[in-house]
């Protein structure tokens, strides 16, 4: 059984795999909203079924946090990631507030089920596939009329995009990452010799930060060398940004979006877990602070409700 204490300072369980720039940033940010802030890696979680709630968390004992706000999840093995996943399930089942909660993670982390869940609510975004047969990736690039751009499955910040024309340019078959040929129609349009798309920051249902990244590659990642850049508001691509965040289920997410030859806005992908260097220098915002303002006013909200925080039978 989980009792409930008095209420006090918010309690936040900042999961990070590391102390870095963004950690550091939040713990300052969460600090100055007046809350109490612990950081942990998701491999430092346990479960223990001799425990009032089943999980060892450190520096909170048997007890719960208000809010866990995931930062960033070290890589692993297949089982190590799906044991840390199931911690954030967990977390959600003991009514924990965890933001992003593992469904939006598992959601944006695989670039295919983003990709269903975009074409599933409708929203504008790049024909994909996503297939596990060489042959059949052949045939999907001979059936195209341009070219596509094939992504590991997992990856992130531009790291293994290549830009395919025909089946020929398909690599060898023991260089395709985890055996997934995950393929995109390629969207982006050079003009005057530089390429250019856009990042939206959403948090809590409305776009906070947006930047034009531009780069003299297709690949336009901050992390690869584009330069961000402030932009003014497109209230299209915003909201898109918004349908997409709520498509995937988060509520803290970097959209990244452009325009086609035609001017058609298209969703490229969804970060549950957006960096926001390149952001904070194009917009001059501190975005770790929104994050913790928005985070806390929704810990508030459930506590005005329930007046009572989750802890174990021991307290």
């Amino acid at each position: 059984m989980i009792d409930a204490c008095p209420l006090g300072p918010a309690r936040i369980l900042l999961i990070t795999g590391r102390i870095d720039r963004h950690a550091r940033e939040l713990i300052k940010a969460f600090g100055n909203v007046g809350a109490e802030v612990h950081t942990a890696g998701l491999a430092e979680i346990g479960f223990d079924t001799g425990s009032a709630s089943g999980l060892a968390i450190p520096h909170f004992g048997g007890s719960l946090p208000d809010a866990v706000c995931v930062r960033t999840m070290d890589a692993g093995s297949f089982e190590q990631v799906t044991r840390r996943l199931g911690v954030l399930h967990a977390l959600t089942r003991l009514a924990v507030l965890v933001s992003n909660d593992a469904r939006a993670i598992e959601n944006c982390v695989d670039k295919s089920m983003t990709s269903f869940l975009l074409a599933r609510a409708g929203l504008p975004s790049p024909r994909s596939y996503a297939v596990e047969s060489r042959t059949e990736a052949a045939r999907i690039l001979a059936g195209e009329d341009g070219p596509m751009v094939l992504k590991p499955l997992f990856g992130a910040q531009g790291k293994g995009l290549k830009l395919l024309g025909t089946a020929d340019d398909l690599p060898a078959a023991e260089e395709i990452a985890g055996g997934v040929y995950y393929l995109q129609r390629f969207a982006g349009v050079e003009t005057a010799g530089r390429w250019s798309d856009v990042r939206i920051l959403v948090s809590a249902g409305r776009a906070v930060a947006s930047m034009r990244r531009q780069a003299a590659s297709w690949i336009t990642n901050v992390k690869q060398g584009a330069e961000p850049l402030p932009m003014p508001p497109e209230g299209d691509l915003e909201a898109l940004a918004v349908a997409a965040t709520e498509a995937v289920g988060g509520d803290f997410c970097g959209v990244d979006l452009l325009r086609d030859a035609a001017g058609r806005a298209q969703i490229i992908e969804v970060n549950s877990m957006p960096a926001w260097t390149g952001l904070k220098k194009a917009t001059g915002c501190d975005l770790a602070a929104i994050r913790a303002r928005d985070l806390l006013a929704r810990v508030e909200s459930r506590r005005a409700a329930g007046a009572s925080r989750p802890l174990s039978a021991a307290e």
